[in-house]
């Protein structure tokens, strides 16, 4: 329906209480929430290609703090509503005004039913709307809640479309600034998502400007996800209807050992999937099975599991489900619960890939080779994780872990902490210095395995992610249990040097390959031990510790007399130096591990962890900046 007018426009009542529990709204006032006031105002655009009338979106991050949102879609209704205010003034001052409630306007939505641009207004010190319609141009100015220039003509145009522009109060988002980094990749997962739709984005902060248009869709955001794997297969692509349902699936086999499934529902990301993953799931197994039967692939009338199909596997499904039964699990719209779109994807998959695999029979040879390998694999990895278990009732019976583990005394799992630690003499200083109550130490002898390109067999047969594994006691991979983790926090304690950071790497690798929950929910972090500390002679020998170069530079500025010590490792600090800077919780520094995209995080471990050096030499060039010294490597002040 391209009659898109006041009228069109539902409200559920006036916008109350967002500033004094933003929460409520946008989740949180740090980097997150301040960012979700953009992807309110980018997603109200979205919608407006999504629904056929906007061909391109720009987004302009502003020196002054602001945001510009721009789109050439209808433009927000300016006539006036029922309520006497115009519908550019009723999206942005009422909770729940939108066209988002009635399928005439939008069929299908990703926007949070006309919340977002209200909140954002609401979040911020001045928004300034202005629409592109009946070739005129209208601007409203708004502060907070209130309109402080009502809707009026301030010339003529051939445009059309809406332009946001607003400062978020600093009062609520404190420190928080916008970054390029974080915009850039949700512009570019929503390029994927909406094939030829072209979106600018330029950053007068880093100067850059970068265009996002995808003509191939989710098919090229498979080929950007998997960059530095090699891929078996050429991508599979199957789009169309069923049960009122658009269905988009895309995926590929790579030579990898991991699986990794991304679904959207409206372009919004459910991180938690739904029924639409479980279908895709679902019809995935069913089909390869039959397949495999068919041909003859196992004896014995043996199956292939679901985990044996998914080795290796990329896939990407994204849905366009009807606002009448579009239904979510929760608060959230992290995992979807429409009970149709089962049916819808289970039916249109197996049809669609099941033709593919008889039509393809290279392909489906090398799909079915791969996926036999994993099956050989996960029986000699069952094997291996049996012996895995005896050797840890060996040692359980000598009450030791690898004769490492320090265990904490606490009896209340989510109390406990457990620290991994580079070295046996760093190990040692955190032993002593420990709250033994709720610190658990368990030094690691060396670097771990790289277990992005490693088999689950050799994993599991590593001295020290077995010990690890057996330690936290959770299980690995689809067998993993959160609940059952006998630590609440994972604290990965290294040397502030190179060597220290590709420990981090590979131990942060391991935990998204195969306990992913805990950095889901915030279990995992890395400690930040000080890089000098100050010793003050002028007042009394004060230790001064300092984190960083600059922090440095204040310190040395107020002080004349003054000796400084570099730490070149964890093992320099005595027990009672350790605890105090990085171990004790109300003095320590640390940083929770967190996945903020998730396609992103799988294409960076792809090209980071694997074989791929061209591709990993690429990532340095681009996202390393050569011109400051490392922090690693900064030669000792003397």
């Amino acid at each position: 329906m391209s009659n898109y007018e006041a009228k069109d426009l539902k409200v559920l009542k006036g916008l109350t209480a967002v500033r004094k529990r933003p929460g409520m709204y946008i989740g949180s006032t740090d980097s997150t929430g301040l960012h979700h006031l953009v992807w309110e105002i980018v997603d109200n655009a979205l919608d407006e290609a999504l629904a056929g009338y906007a061909t391109e979106i720009k987004v302009t991050l502003k020196e002054d703090g602001s945001c510009i949102v721009e789109d050439n879609g209808r433009g927000i209704p300016v006539d006036k509503h029922s309520g006497g205010k115009t519908g550019v003034e009723l999206v942005f001052t009422e909770l729940h005004a939108g066209g988002k409630f009635d399928e005439g306007v939008y069929k299908t939505s990703g926007g949070l039913h006309g919340v977002g641009s209200s909140v954002a207004n609401a979040l911020s010190t001045k928004l300034i709307a202005t629409v592109y319609r009946n070739k005129e141009e209208y601007v409203t100015e708004f502060e907070q809640d209130t309109i402080t220039q009502r809707t009026h003509i301030v010339g003529h145009t051939t445009k059309r479309g809406t332009k946001v522009q607003f400062w978020p109060d600093p009062l609520i988002f404190k420190k928080a600034k916008f970054s390029s980094d974080i915009v850039k990749e949700k512009l570019r997962e929503s390029s994927f998502l909406i094939p030829n739709l072209k979106i600018h984005f330029y950053s007068e902060i880093t100067n850059e400007r970068v265009i996002f248009e995808a003509e191939e869709g989710i098919k090229e955001y498979i080929k950007f996800i998997g960059e530095g794997t090699t891929f078996l297969t050429s991508v599979f692509h199957a789009k169309g209807m069923s049960h009122k349902i658009e269905i988009d699936i895309a995926l590929v086999y790579t030579d990898n050992y991991n699986e990794s499934i991304f679904s959207f529902v409206n372009n919004v990301k459910t991180r938690d999937g739904g029924t639409h993953e479980t279908a895709f799931k679902s019809a995935l197994t069913k089909t390869i099975n039959d397949f495999a039967a068919k041909n003859n692939i196992l004896k014995n009338k043996a199956t292939f599991d679901g985990n044996d199909i998914r080795e290796g596997l990329i896939a990407i499904i994204s849905l366009k489900i009807p606002e009448s039964i579009l239904e979510f699990v929760g608060q959230t719209k992290d995992k979807l619960g429409t009970p149709e779109a089962r049916e819808a994807v289970e039916e249109f998959f197996s049809e669609q890939f099941s033709f593919y695999l008889n039509e393809n029979k290279k392909e489906a040879d090398l799909i079915l080779t791969k996926i036999k390998k994993a099956y050989d694999a996960r029986i000699a990895a069952r094997n291996a994780r049996n012996e895995v278990r005896k050797v840890k009732t060996k040692l359980e019976g000598k009450k030791i872990l690898s004769g490492k583990l320090t265990p904490a005394q606490s009896k209340d799992p989510k109390a406990r902490e457990l620290f991994l630690v580079e070295g046996d003499s760093a190990g040692g200083s955190a032993k002593m210095g420990r709250d033994r109550i709720t610190q658990a130490i368990l030094p690691l002898r060396g670097k771990v395995i790289n277990t992005a390109k490693a088999k689950l067999v050799d994993i599991l047969g590593n001295e020290e992610i077995a010990t690890i594994i057996n330690t936290i006691g959770a299980g690995i991979q689809s067998n993993f249990n959160v609940e059952k983790s006998q630590y609440g926090k994972v604290i990965i304690m290294t040397d502030a040097d190179t060597d220290g950071a590709h420990i981090q790497v590979l131990l942060l690798t391991f935990f998204y390959r195969y306990m992913r929950q805990m950095i889901e929910k915030g279990m995992v972090y890395i400690a930040l031990p000080p890089l000098y500390k100050v010793t003050v002679k002028s007042a009394k020998n004060k230790d001064i510790y300092v984190w960083d170069e600059e922090e440095l530079k204040e310190v040395t500025s107020k002080y004349t007399n003054y000796e400084i010590q570099r730490y070149k490792g964890l093992g320099e600090m005595n027990a009672d130096q350790l605890w105090e800077t990085t171990m004790n919780p109300q003095t320590r520094s640390i940083i929770k591990v967190r996945i903020d995209d998730e396609a992103l995080t799988e294409r960076n471990v792809n090209t980071l962890m694997s074989d791929d050096i061209v591709g990993r030499k690429n990532w340095i060039n681009t996202y390393v900046d050569f011109s400051t010294e490392d922090d690693f490597t900064i030669e000792e002040k003397k």
